[in-house]
């Protein structure tokens, strides 16, 4: 990788940690750079804003997240689905043992401080969300097809109540200094409530 691109690359990656262990609005350009050893110039160089800077983050723990969720484990369409519960938890345990609490999800966070000031941001985030629940629903329709879901289950309408319940719990868990596990837990626990018995 050449020296241009590992500036970038650590402008980005400094960036996400002290958005999630900060904030958003809290962290300065100034300390930005401090923080991934560049100098102002370099920043601007990659980025015309801090707002610019924030999709290249987006779309870091995007693809970080997509890449997750496809080596969701199991044989069966069901067992994928709790492997989806398994991969959200494992994300967030990550995030709890890095920072020595659940500071949030990331797409979460960036959307309740900017969604109603930014509104470039909040469609790059909207299409980031959209990305995660489309990877919801295709494992959601598998578990159709398998005869997985129980009667009257739409597996879109499924998909999207699974995000909204990471998303719920992850929230949860960060203002009730709870652990990750019950992110997990109440994952599994709505994948159960909506599989036929015996799967």
């Amino acid at each position: 990788m050449s020296q241009k691109l590992e500036s970038r690359e650590r402008i980005v990656r400094s960036s996400a940690r002290l958005f999630l262990s900060r904030s958003y609005n809290a962290v300065s350009v100034d300390e930005l750079c401090a923080e991934a050893e560049v100098r102002k110039g370099s920043f601007y160089h990659f980025f015309s804003s801090k707002s610019d800077l924030a999709k290249a983050v987006i779309d870091l723990h995007t693809t970080a997240l997509l890449d997750r969720l496809e080596q969701a484990s199991g044989r069966s369409p069901a067992e994928r689905l709790h492997g989806l519960a398994d991969a959200v938890g494992a994300i967030q345990a990550g995030f709890e043992n890095r920072f020595g609490r659940i500071v949030g999800c990331p797409f979460g966070n960036l959307a309740s401080e900017l969604a109603t000031a930014d509104e470039e941001l909040r469609e790059h985030l909207a299409t980031a969300f959209a990305r995660w629940e489309a990877e919801f629903a295709v494992l959601c329709r598998q578990a159709a097809s398998d005869g997985a879901l129980r009667q009257g289950v739409d597996p879109d309408r499924l998909a999207q109540a699974l995000l909204a319940q990471a998303q719920g719990q992850i929230l949860l868990a960060k203002v009730s200094v709870t652990s990750a596990s019950e992110i997990r837990r109440a994952l599994h626990e709505l994948v159960d409530a909506h599989l036929r018995e015996g799967y």
